[in-house]
């Protein structure tokens, strides 16, 4: 079949068959669809909603279109000299945020396609046997060599009572909303959380952050939690640890959310922010023998085991790896080769840091916390084995307080003292995402730090406190 460039809408005038059918147009999928096209294949890309997914409407772009005037002003506020009195104009923001989506129009995601070669199928696609997927119930497409499986992930909904009788939001309302609430409850301290609770805290609602654990971001080092924890309340949300809702209930105005013991609290609207789950409740995973809801598990080449033959892949959350949308749309590419590479007879190399395998996803996972201060952390974040040594410094160098009158922050590399290479890296800090490539480089590459100390940071930038760390390990 020839490169399609049509974009269909349901069943009516769809081609049969084509090399390759990915299921889920976001980035991970058009990614996937992309590196087949690349590769010599044609290719069909189904999607029932908008074609860019998650990240492009609901997720990464909104969010940080929403925090990134909060972080500006507060950066020129903390160096004098800066004009910068008042508060952010609300409406401007949210304007400047819907342009960032397009006013979630897919009409431009739509038009890459038809110039990359993909054919867009609109429709909820199912699996219904080997290389075979149906759209909407109707027509039967077939897969000449591969189905991937891009569907990414759905919000979790805690247990608890009287949840399902009140309006909730979850990320995609947090990021999409018309309005700044008067006041809003989080539930929930992870990235979703507390990067929610910031912006909207930023734009003038009153917020209330409520964690079950003893800290946000439990999932950082503590020191990146405790800082960040910091600078919400410095923003006047309210962080309540330790604290779970029993019961919400429809309240005048909004939501009553019962913390037990802490009492209760109201709020315009509850953001429930607990989690996300791989979406395949509604896949077709049972024609295959596979459970409905589970993620889709891989090998290094997007490979999903337990189906006999090399025809399903999988990318992105949907497999539960690495959930973010970057190391998806790396795996996509992975994927969209190895499938290039199968259906024209050729060989696949799968071993480690090969180009057909994902193994960053193993190794060096890199992940922004877009709050002030940011988070930025690669690799290992806690060591693991014995030989594995925290090297922990304060961000104190003249770079950093040239950044910002007041300048705080916190770096820690983790280091293999047997092989002395990087492991990981985690920076608490204004403005420190600009430190992690070069972590992940380290990391990827296991640069020796004795080689590593010859990369020199250029003065006066926050990069200088790669030196601090390196002395401190004893270089």
């Amino acid at each position: 079949m020839a490169h399609g460039t049509n974009t269909t809408d349901g069943a009516g005038g769809l081609p049969d068959s084509a090399d390759v059918i990915v299921i889920g147009g976001g980035a991970v999928g058009e990614n996937a669809a992309a590196r087949a096209v690349r590769g010599g294949l044609s290719v069909l890309l189904i999607e029932h909603e908008r074609l860019g997914g998650e990240c492009s409407f609901w997720a990464c772009v909104p969010s940080k279109a929403l925090l990134r005037p909060g972080n500006a002003l507060a950066a020129a506020r903390r160096v004098p000299g800066v004009p910068c009195e008042g508060p952010l104009d609300a409406r401007a923001v949210l304007d400047r945020r819907d342009a960032f989506v397009s006013h979630w129009d897919d009409t431009g995601q739509r038009q890459w396609a038809q110039g990359a070669g993909v054919t867009v199928v609109r429709g909820r696609a199912r699996l219904a046997g080997e290389r075979k997927v149906t759209v909407d119930d109707g027509a039967v497409l077939r897969a000449e060599h591969a189905v991937v499986v891009c569907t990414g992930s759905v919000a979790v909904m805690p247990d608890v009572e009287g949840l399902s009788s009140v309006p909730v939001w979850t990320s995609r309302e947090a990021t999409s909303a018309g309005a700044v609430p008067g006041s809003l409850a989080v539930l929930g301290g992870g990235v979703v959380g507390v990067e929610m609770a910031q912006a909207w805290a930023r734009l003038g609602a009153s917020v209330d952050l409520l964690v079950d654990t003893d800290r946000v971001l439990p999932r950082m080092p503590a020191f990146a939690g405790e800082r960040v924890a910091e600078g919400l309340r410095a923003d006047g949300v309210r962080v309540t640890l330790g604290t779970t809702a029993r019961a919400v209930s429809p309240a005048s105005g909004g939501v009553r959310v019962d913390l037990g013991e802490a009492g209760h609290l109201n709020a315009e609207h509850l953001l429930v922010a607990t989690g996300r789950r791989p979406a395949t409740d509604d896949l077709g995973l049972d024609t295959l023998g596979l459970t409905p809801g589970e993620p889709l598990a891989t090998d290094d080449t997007g490979l999903v085991t337990g189906v006999g033959g090399q025809w399903l892949y999988a990318a992105g959350d949907v497999t539960g790896r690495a959930p973010l949308t970057h190391q998806g749309k790396y795996a996509a590419r992975v994927v969209g080769d190895v499938v290039s590479a199968r259906a024209a007879g050729r060989a696949v190399r799968a071993e480690p840091w090969t180009h057909h395998a994902a193994t960053a996803d193993h190794h060096a996972v890199p992940q922004v916390v877009f709050t002030d201060p940011e988070v930025a952390s690669v690799g290992r974040v806690e060591p693991a084995e014995p030989g594995h040594r925290a090297v922990e410094l304060d961000i104190a160098v003249a770079g950093s307080s040239l950044h910002a009158d007041g300048y705080t922050g916190r770096a820690r590399l983790l280091v293999d003292t047997e092989r002395e290479v990087l492991l990981g890296a985690t920076f608490v800090g204004q403005d420190v995402a600009e430190l992690l490539h070069s972590a992940t480089i380290a990391v990827v590459g296991e640069v020796p730090l004795r080689r590593l100390w010859h990369a020199v940071p250029a003065f006066p930038t926050i990069s200088e406190v790669w030196l601090r760390l390196l002395e401190d390990y004893g270089l």
